[in-house]
């Protein structure tokens, strides 16, 4: 049987020597502030971050709102991208974004896990799914992020 030779994968993100621990430092916005979502993990070709599902981020039903999943899968991509351009050169802002809801959350936590679908010069494209504590898949989410030149 074939086997594809493995690949050892180079960091993706534009400070090679970034940590985890440094993502601790970057201010998350209001909106994220408010609904309690933390980084938890970074790697080379991806972010996770996690959310509570409690009274903040639930519909009237007692279910994970669709819009705060939403919010993370957004906040997810978009942290991933700003680790990936110049900071000094390039701000990115959210273009677009879709999402499936495939499973509800009651409580505890979800966790977004951003992986890129395409890294370009004007656009990046994130894969975003949202796990629950047991591992199973609440949302699909697909971001697409612009790049634009900071203006001086």
């Amino acid at each position: 049987m074939f086997q594809a030779p493995k690949i050892k994968t180079m960091a993706i993100w534009f400070d090679k020597s970034i940590k985890f621990e440094e993502l601790s430092s970057v201010a998350l916005g209001s909106m994220e502030t408010l609904l309690g979502l933390e980084f938890t993990a970074l790697g080379d070709d991806y972010l996770k971050m996690k959310m509570p599902v409690d009274d903040r981020t639930k519909q009237p039903y007692g279910l994970l709102h669709g819009g705060a999943s939403c919010v993370l899968a957004e906040t997810a991509g978009s942290m991933a991208s700003s680790l990936v351009i110049d900071p000094d050169k390039f701000i990115c802002v959210g273009l677009e974004i879709n999402a499936n809801h495939v499973r509800s959350a009651r409580q505890g936590y979800v966790v977004a896990t951003a992986t890129p679908l395409h890294l370009g010069t004007n656009t990046h494209v994130w894969d975003v799914k949202i796990h629950d504590e047991a591992e199973k898949l609440i949302c699909i989410s697909r971001l697409t992020v612009a790049i634009l030149k900071k203006a001086f």
